[in-house]
């Protein structure tokens, strides 16, 4: 019994370690706070990451005994049913990580790797076509000026649901829009109607420079852009409600 304690204590120890990494890597890299909140992915990956960080080392303990003649078989089939749950787990959280934070119309929208419309990339701007690895980038849609285009881009979306927020190929420097951003900005004594007083006051004494705000569509939770009246100038994405 001593040896399976052994046994298991280190390879839960080793699969404490991984599962920080892998922690790190998805919290502060992939869902920045609060999009992981907006997203939706706190609580299923965590369950996911708990269950797979207990299950080997579980295992471990009811199969290892010294001498065994399977035992280096037994542990590698562990090791790599651990492996495969933990792949899926990160792969799937990888295919829906925000990858963009777009102005469209009179918002921010938060697009997913796995909601891009990547029909048309190739007549995208370099910068658009290849999503971040490291956390949500910012980007504006801009409706295409063409009438018959712009009907092409509308009857898309009415049909298959992908908004212009979705299409990289009409994506422009957010700087571009600053004008139209500052037109559809909203003071931050608006957000009362959504908000506790308290809840404003403990965010906005955590960015003083933020003077206006935008709602931002997240899917799962929508939350509010805090941003700078003078330039539209993003400050931070806040765990506020917008409606």
């Amino acid at each position: 019994m001593k040896h399976r304690v052994k046994a298991f204590s280190f390879h839960l120890l080793i699969s404490m370690l991984v599962t920080a990494a892998v922690i790190a890597l998805v919290f502060l890299l992939w869902y920045p706070a609060p999009l992981h909140t907006a997203t939706g992915v706190t609580h299923i990956f965590l369950i996911l990451l708990g269950v797979d960080m207990i299950l080997g080392p579980a295992l471990t303990l009811l199969v290892y005994k010294p001498g065994k003649k399977t035992l280096v078989m037994d542990l590698t089939v562990i090791a790599l049913l651990q492996l495969a749950a933990l792949s899926y787990g990160i792969f799937t959280v990888a295919e829906g990580r925000p990858v963009w934070i777009v102005y469209a119309k009179d918002r921010f929208d938060l697009v997913r790797f796995n909601e891009i419309d990547d029909r048309r990339i190739d007549q995208a701007a370099t910068q658009f076509r290849t999503p971040s690895w490291s956390g949500p980038q910012w980007a504006a849609a801009v409706s295409p000026q063409d009438s018959g285009a712009k009907k092409e881009r509308l009857m898309e979306t009415l049909f298959t649901g992908v908004d212009i927020s979705q299409m990289p190929d009409l994506f422009q420097p957010l700087s571009s829009q600053v004008p139209e951003i500052k037109a559809h900005l909203s003071a931050l004594d608006t957000l009362t109607d959504f908000n506790s007083p308290d809840a404003i006051n403990t965010v906005v004494a955590q960015y003083p420079q933020a003077d206006a705000w935008l709602p931002l569509r997240a899917g799962y939770q929508d939350m509010v852009v805090l941003l700078q009246k003078k330039d539209a100038g993003i400050v931070a994405v806040v765990d506020l409600r917008p409606w």
